[in-house]
């Protein structure tokens, strides 16, 4: 192949013009492209409205902000994390009711068996009462029924959702209650806001 082939990949000299035309078709590497005003903004302009500041603060990391503006971030973050608060908290409650539940149940099986096992220590001869007891009890093991048998606490309704067997349960985790800088995304405390007065 020649030097001047159209595809000459064989020379020792990756040259500019080369570099160049590869950069362009994979899409990488530096783009020559003039940022205009809008996106940068000015000096005095806040972090989060990116409009000139009323009443200027900067934080310890040095971004400036609106005071109202950053005091309406930081109120609606304390009221979003108070608000997954009370959810933890109303879930922790229900996981707690739920285990007191389940041993009551517990010891309430505990105490079934405890009294069958008495109740198979007698002979049915012995007592004509139990005998009719365990008649009844057989003839009500084989009804038709959805509530017969304990069915009733298995599956108490099909229309409540969470109710269903394929119902997963959402787990939330502790929410954290800092409040993190929007732009550095270190805790940010009203305290270390240093106001700010410019000069012309």
């Amino acid at each position: 192949m020649t030097r001047h082939a159209r595809n000459c990949t064989a020379g020792a000299v990756y040259t500019y013009h080369e570099k160049k035309k590869d950069a362009e078709a994979s899409g990488y590497g530096t783009q020559n492209q003039r940022v205009g005003k809008d996106s940068i903004k000015d000096f005095d302009c806040c972090c989060l409205t990116l409009q000139p500041c009323r009443n200027p603060v900067v934080t310890k990391d040095g971004y400036l902000f609106d005071k109202e503006a950053l005091l309406e971030y930081y109120i609606t973050k304390k009221n979003e994390a108070s608000r997954k608060m009370k959810e933890f908290e109303k879930q922790k409650k229900k996981d707690d009711d739920h285990l007191t539940e389940i041993a009551n149940a517990e010891k309430e099986s505990k105490v079934n068996s405890f009294l069958k096992s008495e109740r198979n220590i007698y002979s049915s001869s012995a007592s004509p009462l139990i005998g009719s007891a365990g008649s009844s009890k057989a003839s009500t093991s084989n009804s038709v029924s959805n509530m017969a048998n304990g069915k009733e606490k298995q599956l108490p309704s099909f229309w409540i959702p969470s109710e269903t067997p394929a119902a997963k349960k959402t787990i939330i985790d502790k929410p954290d209650t800092t409040v993190y800088c929007p732009m550095s995304g270190r805790p940010l405390k009203m305290k270390d806001l240093i106001p700010v007065k410019f000069t012309p």
